[in-house]
């Protein structure tokens, strides 16, 4: 009997290693749930060319838009367990929508297995240059003085940039109403253009536009100040407690073989903690991880208990 499970196990070890070596044997997909030219892109384009040197196989990035990441976290949740097909994970659709919405397209735990936990960075509270208010204290009196008459745009309906705009309605008493887009890109756009007065953006995207004056930030959403911007006062330093700390990561099919995944991790953290991507990644703003895929996985699981907690407590609808 010991021998037969002695000679199982081994078995097993030698068939997880020689799927790990023979991995990958085609074109890996990175599924970004958001749209092209958004916070997704600044993290993957980059590493592209390095990780395919690595593995030897072409990376392709694909953007699959729409119902805030459902749509990417399903197509990979449904995909071959094979390492082939690799989800942009972020806390918006693998904690958020699970916490706001009884029935999706997959299990945010059982459908995936992390990777690795790839960078967290703040969201930066936006307003154009000639917005009256300068600081969060002053950006709520003047909503409340203008009750139904300002909007905030989000990436989406239940992201992260739609929950921190709600957060702060719930906290402040106000009554900001919410206007969602498709990805980043055009919500900065209308900001830009006066169709919403503010947006919590990623702050690596809302970087080039705050050093190029166009917009102006309020606040972080972190409960600490970001390094990039330490001028920027915390949320929580107006309303305290408020704590919205986004992030990133790489999360294959569920039930994809440890050695597959045990692989991928290791080409990514090596380009992850390599001190050209990390620097670049602080350049944006941006905190590298390369976590385990065990602290991963546990990241998830307790982000998925305070995020619902969180919805309880407060209401806050998917719309």
């Amino acid at each position: 009997m010991i021998r037969a499970v002695s000679l199982l196990l081994c078995s097993m070890l030698f068939t997880g290693g020689a799927l790990a070596q023979g991995f990958p044997t085609k074109t890996i997909r990175i599924i970004n749930p958001f749209a092209a030219g958004g916070f997704g892109e600044v993290i993957v384009r980059p590493m592209m060319d390095r990780l395919s040197a690595a593995l030897g196989q072409p990376i392709v990035l694909e953007s699959h838009a729409g119902a805030n990441g459902l749509l990417a976290a399903g197509l990979v949740a449904k995909a071959a367990p094979d390492g082939h097909t690799i989800l942009l994970a972020n806390l918006g659709p693998q904690v958020i929508s699970p916490a706001m919405q009884s029935e999706l397209p997959y299990d945010p735990i059982k459908d995936f297995a992390p990777i690795t936990q790839l960078v967290s960075g703040p969201l930066v509270l936006l307003v154009r240059s000639d917005f009256p208010a300068k600081t969060l204290p002053a950006l709520i009196a003047h909503a409340k003085a203008n009750r139904g008459k300002l909007s905030y745009a989000s990436v989406g309906p239940a992201s992260t940039t739609h929950l921190a705009a709600e957060l702060i309605n719930l906290r402040a008493g106000t009554d900001i109403l919410h206007i969602p887009y498709k990805g980043a890109t055009p919500a900065i756009a209308d900001l830009l253009g006066g169709q919403v007065q503010m947006a919590f953006i990623n702050i690596s995207l809302a970087r080039p536009q705050m050093e190029g004056g166009r917009l102006r930030g309020i606040a972080v959403s972190t409960l600490k100040r970001s390094g990039a911007f330490p001028e920027l006062p915390t949320v929580a330093e107006t309303l305290p407690g408020f704590e919205v700390n986004p992030w990133w990561g790489f999360m294959a099919t569920g039930g994809t073989p440890r050695a597959i995944i045990a692989r991928l991790h290791t080409e990514i953290v090596a380009i992850l903690k390599s001190p050209d991507f990390a620097a670049r990644l602080n350049q944006a703003g941006l905190d590298a991880e390369g976590s385990s895929p065990d602290e991963f996985a546990a990241r998830l699981r307790a982000d998925l208990a305070q995020w619902r907690e969180i919805v309880k407590a407060t209401g806050i609808k998917p719309n």
